[in-house]
């Protein structure tokens, strides 16, 4: 018979967690591992308010022990098997999940939230993702190509080796965010928007950037050979190893887009400044590190 003493004192310190399966798990052992110690005390002579002071004595730290328990639990009580490929769920609210490597192939989505997500190895690939919110979403290898994006907003959102390529961009505002071994190939980005954004190994290969502003944006080891860049502007820009260069072609319609760029204002190292030079872009006001 379980004494109600050790009952009671366990329901009060277990009391701020109650319905967390974990640690009501957790408390039904204790229980068991109290009563049996209980029982113990009790055998060997001491009288029952002895006993159940030395048990409660011999637990120790166990309220920063729940306290561990329940955030664990909690914390994998969010991480929901996520296969939602061919669904229909348009704005959805999934902000805040956690899910990895989920399945959002073929979906309607539309004005979804999946800010502050962790969707890390997800794949979205052919859905209709048009004005989602993935603002402060960790997209860490996400799938997103050949999707419609249109007007969905990336702001601070985490983006490492994301691929966006053969999407829909128009209206997308990558905002407060640095693009790490980002594909953006195959894309039409005229009517993207980035604002203070980073791009670190990032792939625009064949894709349409003519007229984007990219002023005072940082590119480290980004790829723009191929790509349509007429009248696109690097004011104030910082760039370092970075490549313009289309590979052989027969036609001097990428070289005279080149003369169209405008890099005034902007720093870049010797090398991407010797291969731009080498294309007769306009270098007047950029200054060389």
């Amino acid at each position: 018979m379980t004494n109600p003493k050790l009952t009671g004192y366990l329901n009060g310190v277990f009391a701020p967690y109650d319905g967390v399966k974990s640690v009501n798990e957790l408390k039904d052992d204790l229980l068991s591992d109290l009563q049996e110690r209980f029982n113990e005390l009790k055998a060997a002579g001491h009288d029952e308010e002895t006993a159940f002071k030395m048990t409660i004595e011999g637990v120790g730290d166990i309220e920063q022990t729940i306290l561990e328990v329940a955030n664990l639990s909690r914390s994998l009580e969010r991480q929901v098997l996520t296969n939602f490929s061919a669904s229909n769920l348009p704005e959805s609210d999934f902000a805040g999940v956690i899910a990895h490597k989920g399945q959002f192939k073929a979906s309607a989505l539309r004005g979804s939230d999946f800010s502050g997500a962790d969707l890390t190895g997800s794949s979205f690939k052919g859905s209709d993702v048009r004005e989602a919110n993935f603002d402060n979403a960790n997209l860490t290898d996400c799938n997103l190509s050949a999707l419609d994006l249109a007007n969905a907003s990336f702001h601070q959102s985490i983006l490492v080796r994301t691929n966006f390529s053969k999407c829909g961009l128009n209206g997308v505002k990558f905002s407060g965010v640095k693009l790490t071994d980002v594909k953006l190939t195959l894309t039409d980005l005229r009517e993207t928007i980035f604002e203070n954004c980073i791009f670190n190994g990032v792939n625009f290969e064949y894709s349409d950037l003519r007229g984007q502003c990219f002023d005072e944006s940082t590119f480290i080891g980004v790829q723009f050979g191929k790509a349509a860049l007429s009248e696109v502007s690097f004011k104030g820009a910082t760039l370092k190893n970075v490549s313009f260069h289309p590979g052989f072609t027969l036609s001097k319609k990428y070289y005279r887009a080149i003369k169209t760029v405008c890099f005034d204002g902007a720093m870049m190292d010797k090398l991407t400044f010797a291969a731009l030079k080498g294309m007769e872009a306009d270098l007047s006001k950029v200054t060389v590190i």
